[in-house]
């Protein structure tokens, strides 16, 4: 791949508080700033995803007196995982991920910020209605393509990639630029969920 005016590197939630010893640590987190620094010199257009968290959101497990993170609750949306506290607004560990280069970025959009919906989607928050305005902005830029990276394979990445493909995008996900958190073989799952929708998978070196 060659990317050119069309194309878009999305960059998802690498984040201080998604790195080992983070609040909601990715394993080898830590792994994707170096090919995720690399990429974004390939490309005309980037943008970084923001995990952006008030204080009191309702994914929070602390939020729900009793119950304990990696726990799974109904909510109005349908069921939601409880999270350790992360990415809390202006906290250290909602920066960016020490050594990650952002000034290539045109674009910083933060997601996860109604304290009643969670938000893993770089293009809809979790209650399946509400948008970012991404998607309007990549179509305003004439982006075709969007090239995804960063963490976590299984949730963000996943879900912002289908995500991504719904809206008409031609879809990559750079495999070993991003990390998953593996919660009962999610990872593979979520692989097989992106290749499925029609998403493909490259390596970093393949993009010149």
């Amino acid at each position: 791949m060659t990317p050119g005016p069309a194309d878009l590197l999305l960059v998802i939630d690498v984040q201080v508080d998604f790195l080992p010893g983070g609040a909601l640590p990715v394993p080898d987190g830590d792994a994707v700033v170096e090919p995720v620094n690399a990429l974004q010199h390939r490309f005309r257009h980037v943008v970084l995803m923001q995990d952006w968290h008030p204080a009191d959101h309702v994914s929070f497990a602390d939020t729900h007196p009793g119950r304990a993170p990696f726990e799974t609750i109904a909510l109005p949306y349908g069921p939601q995982v409880l999270w350790p506290r992360h990415c809390v607004q202006g906290s250290p560990g909602a920066g960016f991920a020490p050594g990650l280069a952002t000034d290539r970025a045109s674009l910083v959009v933060r997601k996860g910020l109604d304290p009643r919906v969670d938000s893993y989607s770089a293009f809809l928050e979790a209650d399946r209605t509400t948008r970012t305005g991404l998607a309007g902005a990549l179509a305003e830029r004439g982006i075709t393509r969007v090239v995804l990276c960063g963490l976590a394979t299984d949730f963000c990445v996943l879900w912002s990639a289908l995500d991504a493909r719904a809206a008409g995008f031609d879809v990559w996900v750079v495999a070993d630029a991003v990390r998953g958190i593996d919660l009962d073989g999610s990872v593979a799952a979520a692989w097989a969920r992106m290749e499925a929708a029609g998403i493909r998978r490259i390596a970093s070196a393949a993009i010149a």
